[in-house]
């Protein structure tokens, strides 16, 4: 059973939120503050499926938090703010979080980002029998069983949601996609799409993949369309 981590330091609002999880079949464990949090993903790394964390609290703020746990783990990660600061939100996103949610939000929406993110996050962790499962090209090798990614050799940390996009991107190489179709295809959803999640990603991709992340090799800018992935197999 999927087993989701909440970090908030507002008491009613995360005890709402467990009981919304518990309610969908999911178990759920709350924390009130950065460092208990911190405690209890160690306690159940092998079982969480999601994080989902406040920016804006008295001890370790969410970033913080954030950065300590792309230390050692890919786990999705939904950011809470109470600010419609596009920084804030854009600053989470290059940290490494997978998704984001401006308080107030409905419950609705609330689960419906999270059911994505664990529906995705499983879906990619799934063994298959498909040989489209190992992506190989020139100086980089995509393993969608493990998820792991070598440049020349070297494993590269990627964030979930890093990875799949880097994964629908290299499956559907040369083939071109507007910023919108990437949404809906890596974060299987439309009403949340925007333009700055889809840019932060990439640029961050980029860092982490491209020998010149200014001239990139493999993801390439399509001027006024969107992106593709290019390869030499």
């Amino acid at each position: 059973m999927d087993k989701i981590i909440i970090i908030d330091d507002d008491k009613e609002l995360r005890l709402l939120m467990k009981k919304c999880m518990e309610q969908e079949t999911y178990t759920a464990a709350v924390a009130g503050g950065g460092a208990e949090g911190l405690r209890l993903i160690e306690e159940n790394k092998d079982t969480c499926s999601l994080v989902i964390l406040d920016i804006m609290m008295p001890d370790l703020d969410g970033f913080q938090v954030l950065q300590k746990i792309r230390q050692t783990s890919n786990v999705p990660v939904l950011m809470l703010t109470a600010k419609s600061d596009e920084e804030d939100k854009v600053s989470g996103l290059r940290m490494g979080a997978d998704d984001y949610l401006t308080k107030p939000f409905s419950i609705n929406e609330l689960m419906a980002r999270v059911h994505s993110l664990i529906r995705r996050y499983t879906q990619f962790n799934s063994v298959s029998d498909d040989d489209r499962d190992i992506l190989n090209f020139k100086g980089i090798l995509i393993d969608k069983i493990n998820r792991i990614v070598m440049v020349n050799n070297q494993q590269i940390e990627l964030t979930g949601k890093e990875f799949d996009l880097l994964s629908f991107l290299a499956s559907n190489k040369g083939k071109i996609f507007t910023k919108k179709q990437i949404y809906t295809q890596v974060w299987d959803e439309e009403y949340a799409f925007d333009d700055s999640n889809i840019m932060s990603f990439i640029s961050k991709l980029r860092k982490k993949i491209e020998p010149d992340p200014e001239h990139p090799f493999y993801i390439l800018t399509i001027r006024g369309i969107g992106y593709r992935f290019s390869g030499e197999a």
